[in-house]
């Protein structure tokens, strides 16, 4: 299975990522978080895959983010809601993502993602 990585053009981390992708050999299928939203589908699906909790899910340092005030009501909202929430605008998500078989990664740690790929 080739790597799914899903990130936002204009995201510095973002291309960060994929320049150490190329350089690492490692060809992976793209696609824009913002034009091609996660559902709630497969936001579950990643979060199960990934072993961390809803909330390292949100992109904590996005504008959209700050504006809904999402510090103060992430911790009373409940899980499902959360979920909901992130598959409305792919700028909630914290990116890139990189979806393996069987493992999902959040945001790019370049030694993270060396040992997930074996580098």
């Amino acid at each position: 299975m080739k790597p799914l990585f899903v990130h936002y053009p204009k995201c510095g981390t973002c291309r960060k990522a994929v320049k150490w992708l190329a350089e690492q050999g490692i060809e992976a299928e793209t696609r824009d978080i913002v034009a091609d939203k996660p559902s709630a589908d497969e936001l579950r699906e990643w979060i199960a895959a990934s072993g961390l909790p809803v909330r390292k899910f949100f992109n904590t340092s996005g504008v959209l983010y700050k504006e809904m005030g999402l510090k103060d009501k992430l911790p009373a909202m409940p899980e499902a809601e959360m979920i909901a929430l992130l598959a409305t605008d792919g700028k909630l998500v914290k990116r890139p993502v990189l979806v393996l078989a069987g493992r999902v990664l959040v945001g790019f740690g370049e030694q993270e993602w060396r040992a997930a790929l074996g580098r």
